[in-house]
């Protein structure tokens, strides 16, 4: 894998853990949620005026992703009040690495190499220690379960819809912005049983504005790596995001460390190394 690639990977990685942790410290997720989707749709509103539409292509792609995310926040959210955002979010992207293999190749006839595989496994195995170590004094229950698998099965397919359409957008930051500002329409008519979302913004600009910067960037970067490398090992390295999510949780939020982090950091920087290599 080319090296720019990886680090837009992992710099992608790195902002996605950063404004999920922004999301996580606000005093009402939720809504900072509900403000950050909205925010970036603003955001990329004049931007895509500059960069126009995306090929008529890439289309049907982005309209299935859209689908596909609203199912997997939906399936996450269930999942967090089951088993707790700490055990969750770890296991869905975990599972989510590993379906995306066979769903790229089927798709997109990708398969990487041996060395590239293990890495991708490795990376998996770091989050899903993450989601074991906090999980240790928590009893799954088989819904909450269930609720994790459906929502990293979503993540991947999305995932892959998503690789397959900014390949043929044309403009890697075309689809990206349009598919934001689907993403913050969709949302928005998902809870607007919840009330207006700019409501949510208005309440929320100074956190959600900087956070749906974050977002906006992260995802352009992991669209871009996924023109120029497989899509598994993009998504594997973009879900280095729970790694960077622990590391911030013990260093910023202040959260208690636990030793098991650090052996899962040790784990996906050796799975980030064999992808390099593979």
């Amino acid at each position: 894998m080319d090296g720019i690639a990886l680090a837009a990977a992992l710099l992608s990685a790195l902002l996605h853990a950063s404004w999920n942790a922004a999301v996580k410290a606000s005093p009402q997720p939720a809504q900072c949620m509900t403000a950050q989707m909205l925010g970036s749709g603003l955001l990329s509103l004049p931007l895509l005026l500059w960069t126009g539409l995306p090929a008529p292509a890439s289309w049907p792609w982005m309209l299935a992703a859209t689908l596909l995310n609203l199912g997997a926040v939906a399936a996450l959210l269930r999942s967090y009040e089951s088993a707790g955002f700490g055990v969750a979010y770890p296991m869905a992207r975990a599972s989510s690495v590993l379906l995306v293999l066979p769903l790229a190749a089927g798709l997109a006839g990708e398969w990487p190499g041996a060395r590239a595989l293990l890495g991708v496994c490795l990376v998996s195995a770091a989050v899903m220690l993450l989601a074991w170590s906090a999980g240790r004094t928590r009893t799954l229950s088989r819904e909450g379960l269930g609720w994790i698998l459906a929502g990293g099965a979503f993540v991947a397919c999305y995932v892959v819809c998503d690789a397959q359409g900014v390949r043929r957008s044309g403009s890697s930051a075309a689809y990206g912005l349009s598919l934001a500002m689907l993403n913050a329409l969709s949302w928005s008519l998902w809870q607007r049983r919840q009330g207006s979302p700019f409501t949510a913004l208005a309440a929320q600009w100074q956190r959600a504005m900087p956070v749906a910067m974050a977002s906006t960037a992260s995802y352009l970067l992991i669209l871009w790596v996924f023109t120029q490398a497989p899509i598994a090992l993009g998504a594997a390295l973009r879900d280095t995001s729970a790694i960077f999510a622990a590391l911030i949780a013990v260093v910023v939020l202040k959260e208690p460390f636990d030793p098991r982090a650090l052996l899962a950091v040790l784990v996906a920087t050796a799975g980030t190394v064999l992808i390099r290599l593979g």
